[in-house]
């Protein structure tokens, strides 16, 4: 199946909202937010001023939202550069092991390289995740050490 990547546009809202409902019970989340308040959510994030973050889109023949990479910058990252941090990988089951998810990573390194200054690609998976821990390795990205995450919420919704 052909497919192709690229930036979200506003008229995308929609189905990326529907996308992250499908994302979130992919990981099993018992909590699904209501669909107005995700695609608001959807909306201020990557359309608001300034935008939060930043979404690759891969659509089908159809002109369906299939899949997305969702990421930001961070600075400093080293020295005083930064980086491009991808947040959310996705690729709807359907499309799996047939490359969508390479391409989508050859595209993230294509738009750090294409930023100045942008240093590096920094993602994390989960350590119970071995499909996503082989696509990684398959795609010849090492592991790194060292790092511990941390998250305390802000009671914000």
């Amino acid at each position: 199946m052909s497919v192709t990547i690229r930036p979200a546009e506003k008229r995308d809202i929609t189905a990326v909202a529907e996308l992250i409902e499908e994302i979130e019970r992919f990981y099993k989340t018992t909590e699904i937010q209501l669909f107005e308040e995700r695609r608001a959510q959807v909306e201020e994030a990557l359309f608001g001023s300034p935008p939060l973050a930043s979404a690759l889109l891969v659509e089908d023949e159809a002109g369906d939202i299939v899949g997305l990479a969702a990421y930001s910058f961070l600075w400093p990252s080293a020295g005083s550069t930064h980086s491009l941090f991808l947040k959310e990988l996705y690729v709807r089951d359907t499309l799996r092991r047939q490359g969508v998810g390479a391409r989508l990573m050859d595209e993230l390194r294509a738009v750090a390289a294409a930023r100045p200054g942008c240093s590096r690609v920094e993602w994390m998976t989960d350590r119970d995740n071995p499909n996503a821990r082989a696509f990684y390795k398959s795609l010849g990205f090492a592991e790194s050490d060292g790092k511990i995450v941390y998250r305390v919420d802000t009671g914000a919704v």
